[in-house]
């Protein structure tokens, strides 16, 4: 196999540890050692240039490309997401995101494209759908298919059919509304949706098949519904209040803020988006109160893994997110670190991701310059490698 040192570049290493000096040598997909005076068969020049881990989204929707549109998808050619899913996919590649989970809309078969090297694109734990209530978040624009099964659901019994249909049809974790939200305009992000029992039922069926529940969760109600139920992540957290805060530190669960969000849907409306009054009233009252709550989370020591609602926002604008956690509170470095090793842990790839140390996959990133501003870091990166196989930059 054929050996390849990438040296001359800082290495951030995804800990948390100040970028130093230092080769890295990658054989057959593997980072074999990390340290000084490396050979190999074949060299690439880092000078100039920092080294990051591979890094991770861990809330897209590959299949989903607002403008916003409300009606598009309703008009769209059913087979026409597939394409746009490819496109994404690799916009999010060339980024340096080498790892996403999809919050609902890519199939078995998107996430089995990239794998086989049918298209390129980042690794994928996919959830397949979201579930909802009748006249919840998930209640509009939910078309089943072969391969996606029906996800407005009530009642415990059609939950755990629902969860266990999901599961056969290969997700990796189940997503579940327990809150109204933003883009679906005939509810409240404040209200709670699912009953403590249903998400119980969800939650045991998620475990039993060795998986877990991560939950769209805005109003206060619904997120401590969320945490008792036990799910592993709490999905944009908007109304975290210090009640809420302390539920998920004793509980462990994670907090994926997704600040990209309501940023993404202002701007497109400034911008002539269609969309409904309801949709960018929420958006607009909610962004200020979403970067105070996951201020405050970050401060409280909670643990939080990078995610954009990409597909909300454009994808190929997801690192804008780094600048937004910087906004509230994190330096550039714990931001990197929740893009990395944290996002590792949480959808469970920490053994093999997240790091640049031996025996780790060897996704790479080459940055031009260091890491101390984040504001412009997509035009900096030069160089995209996933299990040491070179894609494209953007």
């Amino acid at each position: 196999m054929t050996r390849t040192v990438f040296t001359g570049g800082e290495v951030f290493d995804g800990t948390g540890s100040a970028p130093e000096r230092a080769d890295v040598l990658v054989e057959d997909g593997r980072i074999i050692a990390v340290g000084s005076g490396l050979d190999g068969d074949s060299s690439v020049d880092c000078a100039g240039r920092t080294v990051l881990p591979g890094l991770f989204d861990a809330h897209v929707h590959v299949a989903m490309s607002t403008h916003i549109s409300m009606s598009k998808k309703q008009t769209d050619p059913f087979s026409y997401h597939f394409f746009e899913s490819a496109v994404n996919l690799r916009k999010t590649l060339a980024l340096g995101i080498t790892t996403v989970r999809d919050a609902g809309g890519a199939d078995l078969g998107v996430k089995r494209a990239v794998e086989d090297g049918l298209i390129p694109g980042p690794r994928m734990r996919i959830s397949i759908g979201a579930l909802s209530q009748t006249g919840g978040h998930g209640d509009f624009g939910n078309f089943p298919y072969p391969g996606c099964p029906a996800t407005v659901v009530d009642g415990p019994e059609e939950v755990r059919k629902a969860a266990r249909e999901l599961l056969k049809a290969g997700a990796d974790q189940l997503q579940v509304c327990t809150t109204g939200g933003v883009l679906s305009p005939g509810d409240d992000p404040r209200h709670s949706h699912f009953t403590p029992e249903e998400l119980d039922v969800l939650a045991r069926e998620a475990s039993m098949q060795g998986s877990y529940v991560m939950a769209h969760a805005q109003g206060t109600q619904g997120n401590k519904n969320a945490i008792r139920a036990g799910v592993r992540s709490i999905e944009h957290g908007t109304l975290l209040d210090d009640e809420v805060i302390e539920m998920m530190l004793e509980a462990g669960t994670w907090l994926v803020p997704t600040l990209s969000a309501p940023v993404n849907i202002v701007r497109a409306f400034d911008a002539g988006a269609d969309m409904p009054e309801p949709v960018i009233r929420k958006a607009r009252d909610l962004l200020d109160i979403h970067m105070e709550a996951t201020h405050k989370a970050a401060a409280a020591g909670i643990k939080i893994a990078m995610g954009t609602d990409a597909g909300v926002g454009p994808h190929g604008s997801n690192l804008e997110e780094f600048t937004l956690m910087v906004e509230c509170g994190m330096t550039p470095t714990q931001s990197l670190v929740v893009g990395t090793t944290s996002a590792a842990e949480l959808l469970r790839f920490d053994h093999e991701l997240g790091r640049i140390a031996e025996g780790y996959r060897a996704d790479l990133v080459l940055l031009d310059g260091g890491i101390n501003d984040l504001s412009d870091l997509a035009d900096r990166v030069r160089e995209v490698w996933k299990d040491g196989q070179r894609g494209s930059a953007a």
